[in-house]
């Protein structure tokens, strides 16, 4: 019977990932597999996680800077007024400053 049970459960999720064209799973089973979906994401294909068989998360792949910042870029742009690091009075003694 538990057999029979995991392979209709694996045909239904096998079903619903070629009739929506993603791949569709609940949270137990993305944490079980998460390296295969980050692969799968990796590869073009979509990922939806689902709680309680509703859609709460999709898997999209991280696509960031490559290059490195550069250190100085605004060197000698920016000016500070005199006094920019005083504080009013008041704050001051609310810090326990004065």
């Amino acid at each position: 019977m538990i057999t029979v049970a995991l392979i209709v459960s694996l045909t239904d999720r096998i079903r619903s990932d070629y009739t929506t064209g993603m791949i569709i799973r609940n949270i137990s089973d993305a944490k079980a597999e998460l390296s295969h979906l980050v692969e799968q994401v990796l590869q073009g294909e979509s990922v939806i996680i689902n709680r309680a068989g509703k859609p709460v998360v999709r898997l999209i792949p991280y696509i960031g800077k490559t290059q490195k910042r550069k250190l100085g870029v605004l060197a000698g742009k920016i000016k500070m007024l005199a006094g920019f690091d005083d504080l009013p009075d008041d704050i001051a003694e609310s810090f326990g400053i004065k």
